[in-house]
């Protein structure tokens, strides 16, 4: 436990004496610390980048070495760096798309210390041991923040997965439906079998895109499965409800079903839904957790804050599977997610950033940018402009979550917690991907990644603060609500709003590879 301290140390205290020990002092009258808000002096160690001690009153300058670093940021809240578990960096292979220096370093402005990169879209997907040395090799000496890895299930991999639990993968994502990339195919029962025998007392995590096309559907055929239009359409493809009707939530409750039919084959084994859409899959998940399965979800930033009724014809930025859905629907995701700590199937909230070049959206004539032409719009592609069933399905948002939440969050209910957003973004998903010992808190013994947040100040969402490769993004020129001031990194300020980023230093973010010790 931090010690706690109501009034300074006294001139006997180890800060004025071990001088070789040097230390940075960061304070506020607002710190989330070990999820909760107080006043906080956190005393970080220079050499380890650890937090060393954490006061629970400010202390000031004069109770420390003459020349230690030393800065009080209140009344601005000192928050755990954000873990994103669900980010495609897409590199290598579709770099054009997006990739480690871009991605990482929109992370850090948005506060983001730690992401989890998907198996999918980069070329190779990282489905066996050479293929994530491909993708460490590609990573090295680009990352601005902390950068895990996700292992992929794809028919015929099993063999590979222990391997790569050893090699330092956080989990495992497998899809259900096609993944729109022929080079990561889905799964089926026949697939999934070994791979949870495989990984059945693993430190890992199984985790899946939940969409399957069910056995008998008015509004779907196998086409569904290629991007292609349904026979029977519920309007023209560049009205949004006309795709929203083609992937109605049935597509997830079966796939639910089906993988949770399944857990009796490892029943140790933590399960997890990524990017929950649909609300009428909960009532599945509150009663497998009930009978015992080990079985979570995740909501993603997109899902608690546009809603289908929002989306104007054409305006593919906001296509993804599974998609966007109506108001009542975002209503029942809040009020699932607000009751994680009882129990909620909903425990963590992510961005699934997931781009691709603005050609591939397109977007029509009116939504068009210049740079989106700029960058290859195909010929001959003028009829599919604002087509949602030919359009990339993607929502790039990595760096913007917290405002999105915050403003999202507060809009409302007044007595919304900074609090909350740390227990989904931070302490969760560090857990969920077994680095709940070193991220998502702010402790002793914890990586100092800590972000300065002004949850008083708005901004408009603007090229200069999508810093992700691809300026395209259904956030483009929306007021958000809080401001991350500044982002440190193990002890280290890495970006300041102020000031931009330490580029003298260059990027400092590790790789996390070491192998998982803790199951989700």
């Amino acid at each position: 436990m931090a010690p706690h301290a109501t009034t300074p140390p006294p001139s006997s205290s180890p800060y004025h004496t071990q001088q070789h020990h040097p230390i940075t002092v960061l304070a506020s009258s607002r710190a989330i610390i070990s999820g909760r808000l107080t006043e906080a002096t956190l005393i970080i160690s220079t050499t380890t980048g650890k937090i060393t001690s954490i006061f629970h009153s400010i202390l000031q300058q004069s109770d420390f070495p003459p020349e230690t670093p030393y800065i009080d940021y209140s009344p601005r809240i000192l928050l755990p760096g954000l873990v994103d578990a669900h980010v495609h960096l897409n590199e290598p292979g579709r770099t054009e798309w997006e990739g480690f220096w871009t991605g990482t370093r929109a992370a850090a402005f948005g506060g983001v210390t730690t992401v989890i990169d998907m198996p999918l879209n980069a070329i190779p997907p990282t489905t066996t041991v050479a293929r994530l040395h491909e993708k460490v090799e590609a990573a090295k000496g680009q990352c601005w923040v902390d950068v895990g890895f996700y292992g992929g299930i794809v028919p015929g991999n099993a063999g590979e997965l222990k391997a790569l639990v050893k090699e330092g993968v956080r989990g495992f994502k497998g899809f259900l439906i096609d993944s729109g990339v022929e080079e990561f195919p889905a799964v089926s029962v026949d697939d999934i079998t070994p791979a949870m025998k495989e990984l059945a007392n693993e430190a890992t995590t199984l985790m899946f895109h939940a969409e399957m096309i069910p056995p008998i559907t008015a509004s779907t055929s196998d086409d569904m499965q290629h991007s292609h239009p349904p026979p029977a359409l519920s309007g023209p493809l560049n009205v949004y409800q006309t795709f929203l009707d083609s992937r109605p939530p049935s597509f997830e409750t079966y796939a639910i079903a089906e993988i949770l039919s399944l857990a009796p084959l490892a029943p140790q084994l933590p399960l997890h839904i990524v990017h929950l859409s649909a609300v009428e899959a909960i009532p599945l998940l509150r009663e497998a957790r009930r009978n015992g399965v080990r079985v979570t979800a995740e909501t993603c930033f997109h899902y608690l804050s546009l809603a289908a009724e929002g989306v104007r014809a054409g305006d593919t930025r906001h296509k993804c599977c599974p998609p966007i859905r109506a108001q009542a629907n975002q209503d029942g995701l809040w009020a699932e997610l607000r009751q994680d700590r009882a129990g909620g199937v909903i425990q963590t909230v992510v961005s699934d950033h997931s781009p691709c070049t603005p050609a591939l959206k397109l977007l029509p004539p009116e939504l068009e940018t210049a740079r989106g032409k700029a960058q290859g719009q195909e010929e001959g592609a003028e009829a599919e402009r604002g087509d949602f069933f030919a359009a990339w399905g993607g929502i790039s948002s990595v760096g913007l979550g917290l405002p999105i939440l915050w403003t999202e969050g507060t809009r409302r209910d007044a007595n919304f917690s900074i609090e909350d957003v740390v227990r989904w973004c931070c302490r969760n998903t560090a857990k969920q991907v077994g680095l709940e010992r070193t991220k998502g808190d702010l402790g002793v013994g914890f990586d100092a990644d800590i972000v300065v947040f002004d949850d008083e100040e708005s901004f408009v969402v603007e090229r200069s603060t999508m810093l992700f490769r691809n300026k395209c993004s259904p956030y483009e020129n929306k007021m958000l609500k809080g401001v991350v001031k500044e982002t440190w990194l193990r002890g280290q300020r890495i970006f300041s709003r102020e000031d931009g980023f330490a580029e003298k230093g260059g990027p400092s973010g590790k790789l996390l590879l070491e192998p998982r010790k803790t199951r989700a």
